[in-house]
C-alpha cells in the first residue's frame, strides 16, 4: 500500500527512535606495517553492482582477503557470502551496519561501493577507527565533506585510495608525458565526455521499504523520506539527495584525467547549462529523476580551461553515438588516445611519442601495496586528488542548480566565443532536439556564472552558492566540522 509522506515520516520516526548511536571505538588495528605473510583483511561496503568487482579484486589477491560483507540489504548477504567462500576459500562475516565492522580489531581496511551520499561519512568513520580505505568515485557528495576526508586521512595517517582507475592507465601516463614534452604544443582546453544512454527511469510509487533493507542506514545523511524503487539499487544517481548526476557518476573519471593533464587544482570560474529531458511525452518529457542528463560545464583556471560534456540521449534510441573519452586541445592540435591530430589539414594524424614509466598494476593492487608499506606518496589516486576532481562535479552542479531558463543566445554568450566550447554547446542542444522531435521549444537552464576561491574553497560574494558547498546532515549521520 502506498504511504503518504507525512504517514511515512511519522511511522519511520517511531521505528527509528532507536536510531543507531553506535560509537566508533578507534581500534587502530591497522596502524602497523603488515608482516610479509599477513593478509590484508578487507570489508567491502555495498556488495551489489560495483561492490562485486571490489570483492573479486581483493579476493583474488594472494596478500588480501574479504573478511566482511557489509550491506544494508540483508537479502544479499547469503548469496554473496557463499560466492566468496566458493571462489576465494574463506567465509566472510555479514553485517548491515558498517560501524559494527569498523569496531572489529581484526579488520584492516574497508572498500566502499555504496551510494555517493555515504562515501565521505564512511571514509571518515573508517579513518577514525584506524582503518585504511578504498572509496569509489566520487569520494564526496559535496565539497565540504570531500575536504573533511582529506583532513581525516592526514590526522589519522590513513591510506585512502580513490576509484579513479585511469590513474593506473599507461595511455594516460603517455598523454601526460606527451604534453610535458612540448612537442605537441601548449594545452589550452582539456575536454571530457560522458555520453551514455540515460533515458527515462519513469515514476515509482512510494511504498514500505522491504523488511530486509535497513532504510535508516541507507538514507544515512540524507533527509528522512519515503522509499521508492527508483532509489534502490541504481537510480539514486539521478536524485540530488543521494547522487550527483552522470557528471559525478561516470564523468568524474574523465574530469579526473582532464584535471590531471592541466596540472591544476580548482578553477577560478565555473558556468554550466543543461536540462533533463527523457522519452516520456505523456509526462511532458519528464521522469522522476532530478539531475540533468544533458549538461555542459566550463571551468576556467586562467591559462587553461576544462570542458565537460554530458549527454544521455544517445543510442540505442537515437543515432547519436555514446562516447566516454578525453580530448586534449593544444595550440597545435588535438590529442585523443595515443594519437595527435594537427590543426594543419595538410598534416596527417601521428602516433604520440614520449618517454614515460609505465604504471604497474591496478589502483586496487597499488592500494594494497601502499597499505603494506604505509607510504601515502605512492598512491595513484590519493584522497586529495580525489577531492579536487570530485569538487569539479559539485561546482558544475551548483552552477546548474542556481540557474534559470535562458535563451540560446544568452547561453552562447555566457560560454564565450571559443569554437571548441561553442561546438560542444551546439552538440548538447542539437542532440536534445534530434532525440525528442515532438518536444516543442525545449528550455535549457543557464547556470550562474560563479567565481571561486581555489584556496579557501569558497565562492566569492555568493551566499546561495556557498550554502550548496555542504548539506543539512541527518543525525547521527553527520560529517563533522572537526574530524
Amino acid at each position: 500500500m502506498s504511504l503518504t509522506r507525512r504517514t511515512f515520516v511519522k511511522k519511520s520516526m517511531a521505528v527509528l527512535g532507536m536510531a543507531s548511536t553506535f560509537a566508533i571505538s578507534g581500534t587502530q588495528s591497522s596502524g602497523q606495517i603488515l608482516g610479509a605473510n599477513e593478509r590484508l583483511r578487507v570489508g567491502v561496503v555495498g556488495i551489489n553492482g560495483r561492490g562485486q568487482s571490489h570483492i573479486k579484486e581483493f579476493g583474488s589477491m594472494k596478500d588480501a582477503e574479504v573478511t566482511f560483507l557489509i550491506d544494508v540489504d540483508s537479502k544479499l548477504h547469503g548469496p554473496v557470502a557463499a560466492k566468496v567462500e566458493r571462489d576465494h576459500g574463506n567465509k566472510p562475516i555479514c553485517v548491515q551496519d558498517v560501524r559494527k565492522a569498523l569496531d572489529d580489531k581484526n579488520l584492516d581496511a574497508i572498500s566502499i561501493a555504496t551510494c555517493n551520499h555515504t562515501h565521505s561519512l564512511f571514509t571518515i568513520w573508517a579513518c577514525q577507527a584506524g582503518k585504511d580505505v578504498y572509496v569509489e568515485k566520487p569520494c564526496s557528495h559535496n565539497i565540504f565533506e570531500g575536504r573533511k576526508c582529506v583532513e581525516a586521512a592526514e590526522k589519522y595517517k590513513r591510506i585512502v585510495q580513490h576509484g579513479t582507475q585511469q590513474r593506473s592507465s599507461a595511455q594516460r601516463f603517455l598523454n601526460l608525458a606527451a604534453l610535458k614534452s612540448g612537442k605537441y604544443g601548449t594545452l589550452k582546453i582539456a575536454k571530457g565526455y560522458c555520453c551514455k544512454p540515460r533515458w527515462s527511469i519513469g515514476f515509482k510509487p512510494e511504498e514500505t521499504p522491504p523488511e530486509t533493507l535497513n532504510w535508516d542506514i541507507w538514507l544515512g545523511p540524507a533527509p528522512l523520506q519515503p522509499f521508492h524503487r527508483n532509489l534502490v539499487h541504481y537510480n539514486w544517481h539521478w536524485f540530488w539527495d543521494t547522487g550527483c548526476g552522470d557528471i559525478g557518476n561516470q564523468g568524474v573519471h574523465e574530469i579526473d584525467v582532464c584535471r590531471w593533464m592541466t596540472e591544476q587544482t580548482l578553477p577560478k570560474n565555473v558556468v554550466a547549462f543543461g536540462a533533463r529531458y527523457v522519452n516520456e511525452p505523456e509526462k511532458e518529457f519528464k521522469d522522476q529523476g532530478q539531475t540533468p542528463n544533458q549538461q555542459l560545464c566550463l571551468y576556467d583556471y586562467g591559462n587553461v580551461k576544462l570542458l565537460f560534456e554530458t549527454r544521455g540521449l544517445v543510442k540505442p534510441k537515437t543515432t547519436w553515438e555514446p562516447i566516454v573519452d578525453v580530448e586534449l586541445y593544444t595550440d597545435q592540435g588535438m590529442i585523443r588516445g595515443s594519437e595527435f591530430f594537427p590543426y594543419d589539414s595538410a598534416k596527417e594524424k601521428i602516433k604520440l611519442e614520449a618517454e614515460y614509466e609505465k604504471p604497474e598494476g591496478s589502483v586496487f593492487t597499488n592500494f594494497v601495496r601502499c597499505v603494506r608499506n604505509r607510504d601515502r606518496s605512492q598512491l595513484r589516486a590519493d584522497i586529495l586528488e580525489a577531492h579536487l576532481s570530485a569538487a569539479h562535479c559539485h561546482l558544475g552542479n551548483i552552477s546548474y542548480r542556481l540557474g534559470e531558463t535562458a535563451s540560446l543566445d544568452s547561453i552562447k554568450s555566457a560560454f564565450g566565443d571559443n569554437p571548441i566550447v561553442q561546438k560542444a554547446l551546439g552538440n548538447v542542444v542539437k542532440n536534445t532536439t534530434d532525440a525528442l522531435p515532438n518536444l516543442t521549444a525545449p528550455e535549457f537552464i543557464l547556470g550562474q556564472e560563479l567565481t571561486f576561491d581555489p584556496v579557501k574553497e569558497q565562492f566569492i560574494n555568493n551566499s546561495a552558492a556557498n550554502t550548496l558547498l555542504t548539506r543539512d546532515y541527518r543525525k547521527p549521520y553527520v560529517v563533522p566540522e572537526t574530524v
